[in-house]
């Protein structure tokens, strides 16, 4: 038998694909649902590097409490550099998506495009991560965090002792896994 020709295909995965199989269990709304989140990771992943780009050419937005402006603005404005990888490890490492290190400030902004709960430890973990690689104590720095959603900027300014805390925690862990793996 002479099979189809799929070349465009190759590579890729269907939204609702045989190897990922729960969709089986779903139901109309469900289906759905579940559509209409993917598409917005899309979207999502689309704006994101919409603002780097932006961010990176220096190109202002118009003032006002729209999320993305407020980024861009805020990355501009404290000359942040875009998409940086933090790392300590092949198995803890990030991508932080503005950050920028001065005067001894270290600022970590994330923009999140979707509606959901929002959670600082991952801004924390990218402090923990830019500690760890740049040799930097914690405690002798301060720290602010943003994340911009929904037109609104949580900021927080996590102590020192916050940021050792997960630093200890990724350094014992990677040591496990290390001792895992020779075994």
């Amino acid at each position: 038998m002479k099979f189809n020709n799929h070349r465009n295909l190759e590579g890729k995965h269907a939204i609702f694909s045989a190897s990922q199989p729960a969709w089986l269990r779903y139901d109309d709304e469900k289906l759905v649902t579940v559509f209409n989140n993917l598409k917005a990771k899309e979207q999502g992943t689309k704006l994101h590097a919409w603002a780097k780009d932006t961010i990176d050419l220096g190109i202002k937005q118009p003032k006002g409490k729209k999320t993305l402006y407020q980024y861009v603005n805020d990355a501009i404005g404290f000359g942040m550099s875009t998409e940086v990888v933090l790392y300590y490890s092949d198995r803890f490492y990030g991508t932080a998506d503005a950050i920028c290190f001065r005067n001894n400030m270290l600022r970590i902004h994330d923009l999140k495009t979707g509606r959901g709960p929002v959670h600082l430890e991952q801004l924390m973990v990218y402090a923990a991560l830019f500690c760890l690689e740049y040799k930097m104590k914690p405690e002798s720095i301060d720290i602010e965090l943003r994340i911009y959603q929904n037109d609104d900027i949580l900021i927080h300014n996590p102590g020192g002792d916050e940021i050792r805390e997960i630093m200890d925690l990724i350094i014992r862990f990677d040591k496990i896994l290390q001792q895992q793996e020779e075994d």
